[in-house]
């Protein structure tokens, strides 16, 4: 499993229709599969299985978010989205 893949982490879909786009990885299935959100067209009760090796990581993490997922707490949408809405990948560090 690519040590970079934590949940909370922001994604970009290298590969598919929905390439190009962000997500946030919501939940890991194994060593080659994470789920992933937009909050949009994925949404957090029916994420998006995605292989790892189709995802390009960024030095993102959505810390209130991955709090709340590994606390079990439930998540909304409209905050995932919000902080897509919020990502500009061009300030990444």
């Amino acid at each position: 499993m690519d040590l970079n893949c934590n949940i909370g982490k922001v994604v970009c879909s290298k590969n598919g229709r929905d390439s190009g786009r962000y997500f946030i990885v919501v939940g890991i299935l194994d060593e080659n599969y994470v789920y992933i959100s937009d909050g949009d067209l994925r949404a957090v009760e029916k994420p998006k299985k995605k292989k790892i090796r189709h995802l390009s990581f960024t030095n993102v993490i959505a810390n209130d978010i991955r709090e709340s997922i590994l606390s079990g707490k439930k998540i909304s949408n409209s905050i995932v989205r919000k902080f897509l809405q919020s990502y500009d990948p061009n300030k990444e560090v």
